[in-house]
């Protein structure tokens, strides 16, 4: 009953039999152990992974916050351009209005030639005429060419000398310097002109003598 010996006919007894599977029931507990021990070092290393987009901390909140910074800063770099833009195109209008003037000079002019004449008598002289009636309403128009010259002048160094207040190198749009530049050249001319002709150098009242 207890041998381990084969029979002539190759059957193997009993006690073979129990050997061979306690010998299977071991090898496939070997795989199985395996194959836990495999799986569980897999979701170890994903569990403690780091995406590349994450800092060092691994916390996702991060990243958010730094798209939102991203978001901020073009959002500031874009309505500081569109402010730029805007004041350089003014200077370059304020100093197309001091060349070819405005109503608000027209207007001036106006009344100083109406005061004039309500100020003279049919009885005055030739030159009290001329200076009441014209040389001041002149001036009045030169004045204000003058004040719409000085404000192009100012709004188009404001712009150009903009960037170097704001973040440094945060270059400034080529448009927008040529448009400010314009606004400068045409402030300081017609501001010279002004003075010119405020002063009787150009186009000065005729003489009476």
């Amino acid at each position: 009953m207890g041998t381990k010996t084969v029979d002539e006919t190759g059957v193997k007894t009993d006690e073979h039999k129990t050997d061979e599977a306690a010998e299977a029931a071991g090898t496939a507990g070997s795989t199985e152990a395996a194959e836990a021990t495999e799986a569980a070092g897999s979701a170890d290393e994903a569990g403690t992974g780091t995406p590349d987009t994450l800092d060092g901390t691994g916390t996702p909140e991060d990243v958010d916050v730094t798209g939102k910074a991203d978001g901020a800063d073009g959002a500031e770099a874009g309505s500081t351009g569109v402010g730029q833009g805007a004041g350089a195109v003014v200077s370059a209008g304020l100093g197309i209005v001091s060349l070819t003037g405005s109503w608000v000079g027209t207007v001036a002019s106006a009344r100083e030639s109406l005061m004039g004449q309500l100020q003279t008598s049919s009885s005055s002289n030739v030159g009290t005429l001329i200076e009441k009636g014209y040389g001041n309403a002149w001036q009045a128009t030169a004045m204000w060419g003058g004040v719409f010259a000085l404000v192009a002048l100012i709004v188009g160094v404001v712009v150009l000398a903009r960037p170097a207040f704001g973040a440094p190198g945060r270059p400034q749009a080529p448009w927008i310097k040529s448009v400010a530049w314009a606004g400068v050249a045409l402030g300081v001319i017609g501001l010279l002109l002004a003075v010119l002709k405020y002063t009787d150098v150009l186009l000065g009242l005729p003489s009476t003598g």
